[in-house]
């Protein structure tokens, strides 16, 4: 079974002018994917492959310290954060994604959307979260996906942030 429609005309295709350097790997999306790869369901490892043949460059971070280079290394158009993604290592002592989600608002003057992927909690503990969340500067707030129609679903938000943020023109590094 796929997990997603596939687009014949995706968005955010290098113009006439690039060529073929999109191919090659230049004037790609930038993608800043956290995860807390210490998890059994690795919904990340499900998700690159999606975004690949749309000419998203997953930059995948599995704690805070990675994200933290790859913000000092990369330019980032977009982002994915794992609020439970762990602050170093990959033992979940404690979540860092606010972590994360503090460097993206301070990192640049034009903010990448970002979305947030939270774990399953208390309807409370949700709405908190969300709402810390949007203050901080996410475009979406998420539950891990799980299911293919979640993952329609991250791809749905993705393809929004991407069009009120960048007006339908691919990004520039």
């Amino acid at each position: 079974m796929r997990l997603v429609r596939h687009h014949p005309n995706p968005p955010y295709q290098p113009g006439p002018s690039q060529g073929s350097t999109a191919a090659a790997g230049a004037n790609r999306l930038n993608l800043l994917l956290s995860h807390a790869d210490w998890q059994h369901d690795q919904w990340a490892d499900r998700l690159e492959p999606l975004l690949t043949p749309m000419g998203i460059q997953a930059h995948r971070a599995p704690d805070a310290r990675a994200a933290s280079r790859l913000l000092d290394s990369t330019p980032i158009h977009l982002a994915i954060v794992d609020l439970s993604v762990p602050l170093e290592g990959s033992t979940p002592l404690a979540e860092a994604g606010w972590k994360i989600l503090e460097l993206l608002a301070s990192a640049q003057a034009d903010q990448a959307p970002t979305l947030v992927i939270r774990r399953r909690r208390s309807a409370r503990e949700q709405i908190q979260e969300m709402n810390a969340a949007l203050r901080l500067g996410a475009f979406a707030v998420l539950d891990r996906p799980k299911e293919p129609s979640d993952f329609e679903l991250l791809l749905e938000v993705l393809r929004r942030a991407l069009t009120r943020h960048y007006q339908g023109r691919w990004p520039t590094a």
